[in-house]
């Protein structure tokens, strides 16, 4: 879980979230849940926060049920389809999820 601050210190990042849901055309529950996985994952991981991000909108599209693919995410978030498939299970795993066996 994230602190209430760290909203407030990644208020950059969540701007480029939202700005690359509107671009894949997610609801609020896609961009809500996208943004609570990416302040649980920035928690735990060292890695890029772009990558995180872009892992987390394609987790939020899923638990929303507004799928979008690993290449649509990946063009929206500008990073590489790869990138998003090597860490979205990551993400749901930090945030207390279990990811899909498919």
């Amino acid at each position: 879980m994230y602190r209430a601050r760290d909203r407030v210190d990644n208020e950059e990042w969540i701007e480029v979230l939202h700005a690359a849901a509107d671009r894949l055309d997610l609801g609020s529950e896609a961009r809500s849940t996208a943004t609570d996985l990416f302040l649980t994952a920035i928690q735990t991981e060292d890695g890029s926060k772009r990558t995180s991000l872009a892992a987390s909108l394609y987790a939020g599209s899923l638990i929303a049920g507004e799928e979008r693919s690993q290449g649509a995410v990946a063009d929206a978030a500008d990073v590489s389809r790869l990138s998003i498939q090597q860490r979205w299970k990551d993400v749901l795993e930090n945030a207390g999820l279990e990811p899909p066996g498919w």
